[in-house]
């Protein structure tokens, strides 16, 4: 039998752990902690449930939240590139600190990799075309 990314870490407490350094890095971000919540408790327990469920334990989370949803839970918030790519920063660097086996490290930031991408949901402004492009009518083929 194999055992889980979970049970490898050494269960849901060590997803705790990493969450909680992951929000100490959060508290202190000008960017991202004015996305949180005042009190930052209730994020850092769903959190945790969540990547432990994620990488194998019981229904942690679904049991509680139901279905993670995550695009819809993360719509309110506006997660430009830069504010995901310090997500992913902060995650790794509170994963890093945490002493895993490398099989739960490589895991876990193959995750944060893979994720953190689907986390934006507002572009730049300068990546957006003009309101003066569209008046321009299509670009012609050569």
């Amino acid at each position: 039998m194999t055992t889980s990314i979970t049970d490898q870490a050494g269960g849901p407490d060590a997803f705790v752990r990493l969450v909680d350094a992951f929000y100490v890095r959060v508290a202190d971000d000008a960017v991202l902690r004015p996305m949180y919540p005042e009190d930052l408790e209730p994020g850092k327990q769903h959190l945790a449930l969540f990547l432990a469920q994620y990488f194998g334990a019981t229904d942690l989370y679904t049991s509680q939240r139901g279905h993670p949803r995550l695009r819809m839970r993360h719509a309110p918030f506006p997660i430009d590139p830069e504010a995901a790519g310090r997500w992913a920063t902060h995650m790794l660097d509170a994963l890093a600190d945490q002493g895993f086996p490398p099989a739960v490290r490589a895991a876990i930031e193959e995750y944060v990799v893979r994720a953190t991408p689907t986390l934006v949901n507002r572009l730049p402004d300068h990546v957006l075309p003009s309101d003066d492009a569209a008046d321009e009518g299509p670009v012609p083929r050569s």
